[in-house]
């Protein structure tokens, strides 16, 4: 089928990748890069467990009789249908912001990244893999596709989308989610075409939602919506073809218009992992702030600056970056993680910044508040010069001995330009599970298992090690108590 100009179906294509694109097609050194992205999506989702946002979700299921189920949700003993866990999970892996982020190549593309892919991809293959007893290898030649084409489709939605108040991990990461799901499904390409179809008008959030349990109930919901429109389009169900470039599709009606040549002959050509990359968080704060964060640990330690030596602090982005980090007071944890001037002032005073200090009582603390009083956060040119591909942070501290030290920092750890390796991911995976209470020897067989998760014979074995066997939590390390 062709599109309303008469060429290929650009949702043809995509429908088409899905269906045929088989593990075997996936190069080693992007199935590694997927390993680390999984192992970080594991842990947070064990953190993430004890998010209130996610036992309030735990508690609304558990109301709907949905408990009982093939799939698991992490870190509890809960099981439900493969829907309904993913939901769980994909809220749990975003939870407290501190899983993955896409890197864009073009630069009008809005602050150099444009979705949170692992969220949706990963918590909707995982429930159906476990589901449905498949395998490590299955899984990971699903999640990758989710992935792939959740970041073309991001890199090709015109900037607006994001600008205008879409949030990209929601609205595009509901069509990863259903084309991984499509793709551990084997849908057929015209089945694959109505998925798409089904998750384009299922695609829904907001920014405006940003620093509340909204944001990651968009990952949440989009890792749910995925499954749902797979099934529906497996039993038969109608949608339009052309959803992504049809008139009053996907991309006009979202974005108001589209780079087709993000996607069209560029599925897997290069795979996004290998090109641009995908950065994974150090910190669990939203991305923009890691730039800025990695420069000044850099500035702390080299310098050995002391919590009162600081008379001032100014700290200037592109335009864009204000705008997402809106929370310049905050007194939430969920607004910290989009506060400059929370994530610069607790590098100031703690020299770290873990799961451990984005706490609302840490966030109060009257030294914590005084410090933010003394960083000024806004525009600065020759960040606003650098592009929008690049999350350009400079920096300014003024200290008492009348020293002005500087600094400017592109991207952060963890991103491609300075990454992690997998011995790195696997210890922040360590520190999520230590927060989620889980137990060291169950911490290390999961490493062990995701290193080499192509020989899993089923997911069932790792899904195991990752939910409790009864209400006792004798798989986890305490009691099931989610209160933070």
């Amino acid at each position: 089928m062709r599109d309303e100009r008469g060429s290929e179906s650009l949702t043809g294509q995509v429908a088409e990748f899905i269906a045929t694109t088989r593990f075997a097609a996936i190069p080693p050194d992007v199935v590694a890069l997927g390993k680390k992205s999984i192992l970080d999506g594991l842990g947070l989702a064990l953190a993430g467990a004890r998010a209130k946002s996610g036992k309030l979700i735990r508690r609304h299921l558990a109301g709907l009789g949905t408990v009982g189920g093939g799939a698991s949700v992490l870190g509890t003993a809960l099981r439900l249908p493969a829907r309904f866990a993913a939901f769980a999970n994909g809220t749990a892996v975003h939870a407290d912001d501190y899983d993955d982020t896409q890197l864009a190549v073009a630069a009008d593309r809005v602050y150099g990244l444009l979705t949170h892919p692992t969220a949706p991809a990963l918590a909707s293959t995982l429930a159906v893999a476990e589901r449905d007893r498949r395998s490590g290898r299955d899984l990971l030649a699903a999640y990758h596709v989710g992935v792939e084409v959740e970041c073309k489709i991001a890199e090709a939605i015109d900037p607006r989308h994001y600008q205008h108040g879409f949030h990209t991990t929601a609205t595009c990461g509901t069509l990863g989610a259903a084309a991984g799901v499509a793709a551990l499904m084997k849908l057929t390409p015209p089945q694959a075409r109505t998925c798409l179809g089904i998750a384009g008008s299922l695609a829904a959030g907001l920014r405006e939602n940003f620093g509340t349990m909204m944001k990651p109930f968009h990952a949440g919901r989009a890792a749910e919506s995925g499954v749902i429109a797979a099934e529906f389009a497996r039993l038969g169900f109608t949608a339009t073809p052309i959803v992504l470039e049809a008139g009053r599709g996907f991309f006009r009606a979202a974005g108001g218009g589209y780079d087709a040549g993000a996607i069209s002959g560029k599925l897997g050509k290069p795979w996004t992992f290998a090109d641009p990359g995908v950065s994974i968080k150090p910190h669990p704060s939203g991305s923009l702030t890691h730039p800025g964060m990695t420069r000044m640990l850099e500035l702390i330690r080299r310098h050995d600056i002391r919590p009162a030596q600081v008379v001032s602090v100014k700290v200037g982005t592109n335009r864009n970056m204000p705008n997402a980090l809106i929370h310049h007071r905050p007194v939430t944890e969920l607004q910290a993680k989009f506060s400059m001037e929370f994530c610069m002032a607790i590098l100031l005073l703690e020299r770290k910044a873990g799961l451990r200090e984005f706490t609302d009582e840490i966030v109060n603390r009257p030294d914590v508040q005084a410090m933010i009083r003394k960083i000024d956060f806004g525009v600065h040119p020759e960040a606003e010069a650098a592009g929008y591909d690049k999350m350009t942070t400079i920096l300014e501290i003024a200290l008492t001995d009348g020293r002005l030290l500087r600094g400017r920092a592109d991207f952060g750890k963890g991103s491609p330009a300075i990454p992690m390796s997998f011995d790195e991911v696997a210890d922040k995976f360590r520190e999520c599970a230590r927060f989620g209470r889980w137990p060291r020897h169950t911490t290390e067989q999961v490493v062990a298992m995701v290193r080499d998760l192509e020989t899993l014979r089923s997911v069932r074995d790792l899904t195991a090690l990752l939910a409790c066997r009864d209400r006792e939590g004798r798989a986890g390390a305490a009691p099931l108590k989610f209160a933070r």
